[in-house]
């Protein structure tokens, strides 16, 4: 399965302006914690982020990708997610 691919296809319903996948699994190799998955960082820009916190943000984030982490798939996940005045400005 190709994450990038697969994670942003599963955020397109957040309608964003911008999104950033990197993959940072090589960073973590050996650590004791990490039983699989992949360590990747997002930036998602989308006005639907508007009024809202920055926890609910990443909540709508994680929810988009819930099966993911629990299939073991995801084994953390680094999101900014903010609005296009957020980003751009």
């Amino acid at each position: 399965m190709d994450m990038k691919v697969e994670i942003e296809g599963r955020l397109k319903s957040l309608d964003y302006q911008f999104f950033e996948f990197e993959d940072e699994s090589h960073l973590h190799i050996g650590h004791a914690s990490n039983k699989g998955g992949g360590h990747y960082a997002v930036v998602i820009v989308s006005e639907i982020f508007r009024d809202l916190s920055r926890l609910n943000r990443q909540r709508m984030v994680k929810t988009l990708l819930h099966d993911l982490f629990s299939d073991g798939l995801i084994h953390a996940l680094s999101i900014k997610a903010v609005t296009p005045d957020e980003y751009f400005n």
